[in-house]
């Protein structure tokens, strides 16, 4: 590499639900920007993270997991994932290598079909798997795809996530500095904060709630003090989900406020009060001016 030559791109992140997009992405920018959740589907949005070194910027994208859409908001969640395709330099398909190939990976195998864009295999939670059983997984996944690279690692404990960025680095053509050095993220901090919100209700809640829940920040003003106002709002479809998102006495909209303040506060750097109400939004899954009101952006439509 020449002392002037800079390497920089745009680089997909696409794989079924809940294998660790958002821990991997998440990883790498050492900072939280996409929502973690045990619950599938729980990336809505086209999240761009950017990752930048001496050598090159990264910007990756962390698409919605794959799945059949059954609701407007479900088919944003479809396009999005589809167009971030047409948009990089390379594709990771994540995959969990702890379970076996299923229906949905190898529709996403389909769609990677049509694509020129180069592709990289990542095998991820190699912590939960036998080496032998590794290397199966590989063998089978190459028998579906030619692969421009496998890569295997542990989004969640960093196992060989450096190798990956090597590897990607490796398919970044020479190009501009996108985003100053020093962002993360190109989503505005009120997104990234009604986000961290809608993580500890997904993660609090019970299974009848997650999907029904947006977040819309209302508000957010640093005070004379430094401390920075939070107001938001969590929508739910039914009154029955909004007595269950507030609790007996409020106590889980309390907890939900409690752990959400802290990842808050570690995103700004400042102390943080946030006021939450719940509110219900009958069938706002299927309201597209509802759905870009919480952040959507209307390009991605």
């Amino acid at each position: 590499m020449t002392e002037n030559e800079f390497k920089s791109g745009f680089i997909s992140i696409i794989g079924r639900p809940n294998v660790g997009k958002s821990t991997f992405m998440n990883k790498v920018l050492g900072q939280k920007v996409a929502i973690m959740s045990d619950k599938p589907q729980t990336t809505r949005n086209k999240i761009q993270g950017v990752h930048t070194t001496e050598t090159s910027q990264m910007i990756f994208i962390d698409t919605p997991g794959i799945h059949k859409p059954k609701h407007q908001l479900g088919e944003h969640m479809m396009k999005v994932a589809r167009n971030t395709l047409r948009e990089t330099e390379a594709i990771l398909f994540l995959v969990n290598v702890a379970e076996e190939l299923g229906r949905g990976d190898e529709y996403i195998i389909d769609m990677l079909k049509h694509t020129e864009t180069p592709i990289i295999l990542v095998l991820n939670k190699i912590d939960l798997v036998h080496p032998d059983k590794l290397i199966e997984q590989i063998e089978v996944y190459k028998d579906k795809l030619p692969f421009a690279d496998v890569v295997p690692i542990s989004a969640l404990q960093g196992n060989n996530v450096d190798r990956l960025l090597e590897v990607i680095e490796g398919y970044l053509p020479e190009g501009p500095m996108y985003y100053p050095e020093d962002r993360i993220t190109d989503h505005p901090e009120h997104f990234i904060v009604g986000e961290l919100i809608r993580e500890k209700a997904l993660h609090l809640t019970s299974q009848e709630i997650p999907h029904a829940i947006g977040v819309e920040v209302e508000r957010m003003k640093a005070d004379d003090r430094g401390t920075v106002n939070v107001s938001a709002v969590i929508y739910v479809e039914r009154d029955s989900q909004k007595g269950m998102v507030i609790g007996k006495n409020g106590k889980m909209l309390k907890e939900i406020g409690k752990m959400a303040r802290i990842d808050i506060e570690n995103l700004l750097g400042s102390r943080v009060y946030l006021e939450l109400w719940v509110k219900v939004q009958k069938d706002w899954r299927n309201k597209s001016q509802f759905i870009r009101s919480l952040g959507y952006r209307d390009e991605e439509y």
